[in-house]
């Protein structure tokens, strides 16, 4: 299975890498990334759980439609982009901006009192030195970033269907939103994926300046085209081109059918977010932090050596995640787009208990048995270059950003903790044993 995954990661990375440095790309490459992305999902169970992995295949299937079938010209002349695609894009960015905007006020009343952002910035999954700094903002900026996150998750969307200037307006708003929400947090690669639906809201003459416009650029050559085109008698339609409009033309109904249970979800008071109502991912439902949680907490995962968890001179020492906050001293990440799956596990996993999380258990076993993959998702391994821990246990604990200017910063503490309690007990690998088997999971070895 490693081996098979490993394959269809390295191949999806070529055909990706060509299509980025060459630009030239076809229906048949776009289709084959977008399978071998739809067969990682699909096998890929809490690890590919996220929200934007659904977003990344919707864009994936419509960005299929945007080339020709096999040619790889940069600028092919016989396939001009389908108006239906552009909409497919526009209803795309219409449905994640409206789907964030209406979950949040129907979950969460810290949204409707403007609060919410008092707490975001330290709660996050991922803080990066940005939210550091805009946590200890002053209330009435708070309250200014909320107003403005329902503004543009709530109103401007329909902006799309109000004409070519407003349309224009909507995907400069949505990217300058996007690019804030990139500085100010680590959320993966969620927000540089939302940017792109909203280029289809730019036509040729908005963006015609990003294009060189000498003799023999692109600019030059479309205008030319054009000129021949306007020019000459009307071309011939060939069963290619007929072919073609057909497919456009069903790809649009088929998002219009698919459309239907997501749009009574937004209707709906129980809308939920997140999700798909069918296998392929084609068209589903969007939104993002329906609830704000006030205080953050983390599960700590710890080790030790002794025979006797329970002695007194037991000595218990800390594993360190790539990213998510630990070490009191550590500087928060900046990693944006890059995404640390297991860091926003055991974000989720700390608001809810062990048994809601059985995974952990499996993690606890890996780390018991010095398991090399496992340890490579993690930043630090305390017992590296030693036997493996005969014990590991998770302790729960409340974190708080440390003041700027105060005791703590002056320490060089970003963060300041404090112990809620077990979040599960001290573990040795034999006693994991009934447990991974009632779950056929492989026993791990020691090494």
């Amino acid at each position: 299975m490693d081996s098979n995954l490993d394959a269809l990661a390295l191949l999806g990375l070529g055909i990706s890498s060509f299509v980025l440095v060459s630009g030239c790309a076809n229906m048949a490459l776009m289709a084959a990334l977008w399978l071998l992305y739809m067969s990682l999902v699909n096998v890929g169970q809490i690890w590919y759980s996220f929200g934007w992995e659904s977003q990344l295949l919707e864009t994936g299937f419509l960005g299929i439609f945007l080339c020709p079938l096999w040619t790889l010209s940069p600028l092919p002349r016989g396939t001009p982009t389908s108006r239906i695609v552009l909409w497919g894009f526009r209803w795309l960015i219409f449905r994640i901006m409206l789907g964030a905007g209406l979950i949040k006020i129907r979950g969460d009343r810290c949204w409707r009192d403007l609060t919410c952002m008092d707490f975001h910035y330290e709660t996050q999954p991922v803080p990066n030195p940005m939210a550091y700094v805009l946590h200890r903002s002053p209330w009435w900026f708070h309250r200014f970033e909320t107003l403005s996150n329902h503004f543009l998750e709530l109103v401007v969307p329909f902006f799309v269907f109000l004409g070519r200037s407003m349309c224009i307006l909507h995907g400069a708003l949505q990217i300058l939103f996007q690019v804030v929400l990139i500085v100010s947090g680590n959320l993966s690669f969620l927000n540089w994926l939302t940017i792109v639906p909203s280029l289809a809201c730019f036509d040729d003459a908005t963006l015609a300046f990003l294009f060189p416009s000498g003799p023999g650029g692109l600019k030059d050559r479309v205008l030319k085209m054009q000129e021949e085109e306007a020019q000459g008698p009307r071309a011939v339609q060939t069963y290619g081109c007929v072919a073609r409009r057909l497919v456009n033309l069903a790809m649009g109904v088929l998002i219009a059918g698919l459309s239907v249970p997501v749009v009574l979800n937004l209707l709906s008071p129980r809308q939920i977010m997140n999700s798909s109502f069918h296998p392929l991912r084609i068209v589903n439902t969007y939104g993002a932090f329906g609830s704000i949680t006030k205080e953050r907490t983390e599960v700590i995962l710890q080790g030790t050596a002794s025979p006797n968890a329970s002695a007194p001179d037991a000595e218990w020492k800390d594993y360190e995640f790539k990213c998510k906050p630990g070490d009191l001293r550590r500087r928060p990440c900046l990693i944006s787009p890059y995404h640390y799956r297991l860091d926003w596990l055991m974000w989720f996993a700390a608001f809810q208990t062990y048994e809601h999380n059985e995974w952990i258990i499996h993690l606890a076993g890996k780390l018991l048995a010095n398991d090399a993959q496992a340890l490579s998702l993690l930043g630090v391994n305390p017992f590296e270059g030693t036997a493996p821990p005969r014990w590991v246990r998770g302790e729960h604990y409340r974190y708080k950003f440390s003041r700027p200017g105060g005791r703590h910063a002056a320490e060089g503490k970003w963060w300041i903790r404090k112990r809620l309690g077990p979040y599960f007990p001290p573990l040795r690998l034999q006693d994991l044993k009934g447990y991974f088997k009632s779950r056929e999971w492989p026993e791990p070895e020691p090494k």
